[in-house]
């Protein structure tokens, strides 16, 4: 009968084996940018955290001034607490003008400006702004997708810039 060999794992190996588990960990378990938790309420009491609805607030990342409200829903429980459950698809957005509107360059004709994961790998929610041109208008929308089929539940809402602000585009 044949022996396998085996070599011992040396140090280097072992760190390089921690460093990768640690960069797996950090990219599974990254925290959504720009969010504001600005309130929540309680929808269903768990002993463990409850289930709510949360408010958070996303300025926009290329246009001064613009303001994004979503509401969800979160998931409580020990899965909500470790960041294990999978939040509902339902979403809510009101964007807004909240100061003077400047832009930071040619915007695209469409852009996914924000992205959070609802679940820790198969569900991320978005908000696409969209240039109505005609209108001097950017239009937001909210929805929700996942690796194998999306949700058609979605949310709308527009910000109008004045007149003498054209949206510059690319």
């Amino acid at each position: 009968m044949a022996r396998a060999f085996r070599r011992p794992m040396t140090a280097c190996s072992a760190a390089s084996l921690v460093a990768a588990l640690v960069g797996a960990l950090a990219f599974v378990s990254v925290a959504p940018a720009h969010a504001e938790e600005i309130g929540s309420v309680n929808t269903h009491f768990r002993v463990t955290g409850s289930d709510r609805v949360v408010i958070e607030a996303y300025d926009d990342p290329e246009v001064d001034g613009i303001t994004c409200y979503v509401s969800r829903a979160r998931t409580g429980g020990i899965k909500g607490s470790l960041g294990m459950a999978e939040d509902p698809a339902e979403a809510s957005i009101a964007c807004r003008q909240v100061g003077k509107i400047g832009f930071k360059g040619p915007l695209r004709q469409q852009d996914n400006v924000f992205s959070e994961r609802m679940s820790i790998l198969f569900k991320t929610l978005h908000v696409v702004r969209v240039v109505d041109r005609k209108r001097n208008t950017l239009v937001y929308l909210t929805y929700s997708d996942r690796i194998v089929s999306g949700s058609p539940k979605n949310s709308v809402t527009a910000v109008p810039v004045e007149a003498a602000t054209p949206i510059p585009l690319r």
